[in-house]
């Protein structure tokens, strides 16, 4: 999984507390800020932990330029 754009539907291995596994990708870099579909909490992970605990990638975000 090395192409990862803005707007992807990713599960991840861990449930949240809120009981969600769904995660939107906001913002894509050297680190991975990803937001909660369940309840909207915002975490960021560094790319290497991010690929690590995403299982995998449920939807495709649009394409930017």
């Amino acid at each position: 999984m090395d192409s990862l754009l803005l707007g992807d539907l990713v599960q991840m291995r861990k449930t949240h507390p809120c009981g969600s596994d769904r995660w939107r990708i906001i913002r894509v870099g050297a680190d991975i800020k990803i937001k909660c579909v369940g309840c909207g909490r915002i975490v960021m992970l560094e790319r290497a932990e991010f690929l690590k605990r995403m299982k995998k990638l449920l939807e495709r975000g649009a394409k930017g330029d």
